[in-house]
């Protein structure tokens, strides 16, 4: 019998842990497990060992450890207690009992806590740790030695093998399903329009009439370019009666610069992007932004989505000398990371379950980090199919390599990225601890989607199978994630309500027809996504007004079916660059390093050394879009920070909008807030100087896109007049503060 003290066992020592989870503390009542003074330290007889198992063993056992190991159809560990031969031949990581050397079987070391703690919830008495070493020394006895395979009274039968389910939605492949005939066909623009309808009509519903043209090209510009029209381009749309005057919009706005800096912030939220590390010392990540001009320059670009998703997991297996994939690798060190950790490989192990957990739910919508543990609790996860994701990562290089390298010779560019460093073993850690080493595991995908068909090497090349099987028209999931995004940025809610999770932890899908089809058009279209921007825009659905009928907020209150245009609050990003905009000081430069605008002192003092790590820059540079401002996941600039930005520490699907006092306050008091009502002030004055009733009109058409009413009008100058009169405010200062009202409104915050 092979000694499993030995070296080579160290792997089934530190996994007996997770064999014998079954031996819980369930009570403390007597099993008359005692060995008193006089009784004789050895069994000789067959006689005396059978009575010895069944009156003192058997009920350790059948209470300790029964119920994991035998007692139930699944058994945990593949380890079984209920048969001699089954323990000695041991579960999925080798034999408990070591005959040959009794004293270094695995069961007594969990027992007696010895490294191992089992059960985990308390040590078992002494008396039964005794019994149980007398057990094992004698021989590990059975209650009857002439059964060739003796078993245990209470044992279970195994459970019969079960024909594999068919795989349910979202799981399933993508097909194409027909576009639904409708009652009202002259709704219908293109199929998303028939496929809304058909859910509408079932459920006695109609849709909100066509929004304004103001409230269009409003709502397109945000979309597509996160900056309001200016009101020049809201009076030439206004007046265009060409009858492609929206298709023509679209298009301009699709191929603006301004495009990629709205939706490479989207990818951004989901990648966790951030320019320093986290913990106390939140160091930088060099160059991390030439990761986000990447992104950017990609969305600008209209490059592929599944060329997207290869570059950025294998571009230095893909192109080794391109820096434009070289940089897109930096997905890899946008994470935390504690650069002096207390337990080094427990932080190496929380960085890979970063690239594993974003993986999982930015590509393919399921929540494979849930596995790290144990078998997913709800989704066809089973650990194994967490590390084996793993398994592609393991091999790159991590915070503690370098930082940043030089790519394309000696005149080529400082990028953030990674590389292979050798060919690491992957296994699985039991319970998630990395000092508890399991089985060794092969790169693969989750057998839900893939049924173990795949095969992937262990070497160099691994990554960029796993990027190539991600896009591959068999695998159901990326195409449906992305086109579920693609809704969501547009509507404000996915049709998967739960963009990171199609599982049973997340919300159903509300038109899963849609979904295949949107998916289905995705791939048949080669993946270009500012097609499928102007699919989803051109259609009768975008373009509904948001305003709500008694009878539809009825029947359906949270509008799950669609039935109007959702209304929603300008993202903090947008916030923040509005008002730029309206204050007339807005800097259209793309790309490059960071900047950092002004923070009070009030905020920064917050920081274990204030100010470290935040270089306030020049003020036209401080003015730059929000996209392009430095990410320090220890200190966010106020107005971002107030108006929910997203949290770098995990991926952000969803942009969740909260309303709380706080965000009126720091509008009226906050320093930025009121340095731009001053500047706007100053632009409306430079445009119509002495003509209020002007300056008024100009500042609401500027906040707004809309031309005000006359009495709109009167009253805001009358509201100028007071505080002139009563607080005594120059006309200036009254001015100031219209325009820091005009920013607090509801008007200029939310998009119809």
């Amino acid at each position: 019998m092979t000694n499993l003290a030995e070296g080579p066992n160290r792997m089934a020592q530190r996994g007996f842990i997770r064999l014998f989870w079954g031996l819980l503390a369930i009570g403390s009542i007597s099993t008359g497990a005692t060995l008193s003074a006089g009784e004789p330290a050895d069994l000789t007889t067959d006689a005396e060992k059978a009575t010895f198992f069944k009156s003192q063993v058997e009920p350790i056992l059948t209470r300790r450890c029964l119920k994991c190991h035998g007692g139930e159809a699944k058994i945990k560990g593949d380890l079984r207690v209920d048969d001699r031969e089954a323990l000695l031949k041991g579960g999925e990581l080798g034999p408990a009992v070591d005959l040959d050397e009794p004293k270094e079987s695995l069961l007594l070391k969990a027992v007696r806590y010895d490294g191992l703690e089992m059960p985990p919830k308390g040590r078992i008495p002494d008396a039964e740790i005794q019994v149980l070493e007398r057990w094992i020394k004698a021989g590990l006895p059975w209650s009857d030695q002439t059964d060739a395979k003796p078993k245990m009274a209470k044992a279970a039968e195994p459970a019969k093998a079960e024909e594999p389910a068919a795989p349910v939605w979202p799981y399933r492949e993508v097909v194409r399903p027909p576009v639904p005939v409708v009652k009202n066909p002259g709704w219908v623009r293109n199929p998303i329009d028939a496929f809304l309808l058909s859910k509408l009509e079932a459920e006695k519903l109609s849709p909100a009439s066509e929004a304004d043209r103001t409230t269009l090209i409003r709502r397109v510009s945000y979309d597509l370019t996160g900056l309001p029209p200016t009101p020049e381009e809201v009076a030439a749309f206004v007046n265009d009666t060409s009858r492609d005057a929206y298709e023509q919009l679209v298009d301009r706005l699709l191929a603006s610069p301004q495009y990629g800096e709205a939706w490479g912030r989207h990818w951004l939220d989901l990648v966790r992007y951030a320019e320093t590390n986290g913990y106390e010392r939140d160091g930088l990540k060099p160059l991390a932004w030439r990761y986000r001009d990447y992104v950017i320059a990609a969305f600008n670009q209209d490059k592929p989505y599944d060329r997207f998703l290869h570059e950025q997991l294998a571009g230095d297996e893909i192109a080794p000398d391109s820096v434009e994939a070289q940089t897109a690798t930096g997905f890899y060190r946008l994470g935390l990371w504690d650069d002096e950790p207390a337990d080094r490989p427990q932080a190496r192990y929380d960085m890979l379950d970063g690239l594993v957990s974003t993986a999982g739910q930015v590509f393919l919508g399921m929540t494979v980090n849930c596995a790290r543990c144990h078998d997913h609790k709800k989704d066809p996860i089973p650990q194994t199919d967490y590390y084996r994701m793993m398994a592609f990562f393991v091999d790159v290089t991590d915070q503690n390599g370098r930082d940043s390298r030089k790519v394309g010779g000696e005149s080529g560019v400082e990028v953030m990225c990674v590389a292979e460093k050798g060919q690491a073993e992957a296994h699985v850690l039991l319970r998630g601890n990395p000092n508890l080493i399991g089985p060794k595991v092969e790169p693969g995908v989750p057998v839900s989607i893939d049924a173990g068909h795949a095969t992937f090497g262990t070497g160099p090349g691994k990554r960029r199978a796993f990027a190539e099987w991600l896009t591959d028209r068999r695998n159901p999931m990326t195409a449906r994630v992305f086109a579920n995004r693609l809704w969501q940025f547009h509507f404000g809610r996915g049709i998967v309500p739960s963009p990171n999770d199609f599982g049973q932890l997340g919300e159903p899908s509300t038109h899963p027809e849609l979904l295949d089809w949107l998916a289905a058009e995705l791939m048949d279209g080669g993946w270009k996504v500012k097609r499928m921007h102007r699919l989803i825009m051109l259609s009768n659905a975008y373009r509904m007004s948001s305003k709500a009928s008694e009878q539809a907020l009825a029947r359906d209150p949270a509008n799950q079916w669609f039935w109007r245009f959702p209304m929603r609050r300008l993202t903090a990003e947008e916030v923040r660059d509005a008002i730029l905009s309206a204050s007339g000081v807005l800097n259209p430069k793309a790309g490059g390093p960071s900047v950092c605008p002004p923070i009070s002192a009030e905020v920064l003092a917050g920081q274990s050394v204030p100010g470290q790590g935040w270089t306030v820059s020049p003020p036209i540079e401080a003015a730059r879009r929000s996209v392009y401002v430095h990410v320090k996941r220890s200190l966010l600039v106020p107005i971002l920070a107030t108006h929910d930005a997203a949290d770098t520490d995990s991926s952000c699907p969803v942009r969740y909008t909260t309303t709380v006092p706080t965000q009126a306050l720091g509008f009226l008091n906050g320093q930025f807030s009121n340095e731009q009502a001053a500047k706007l002030a100053e632009r409306l004055e430079a445009s119509k100087p002495g003509d209020l009733t002007a300056q008024i009109h100009q500042a609401i058409v500027l906040t707004t896109c809309r031309q005000p009413q006359a009495d709109e009008v009167a009253r805001d100058a009358a509201f100028i007049g007071s505080l002139r009169s009563q607080s005594g405010l120059s006309d200036h200062g009254a001015l100031v503060q219209y325009c820091l009202l005009t920013l607090n409104a509801n008007a200029f915050l939310y998009l119809d």
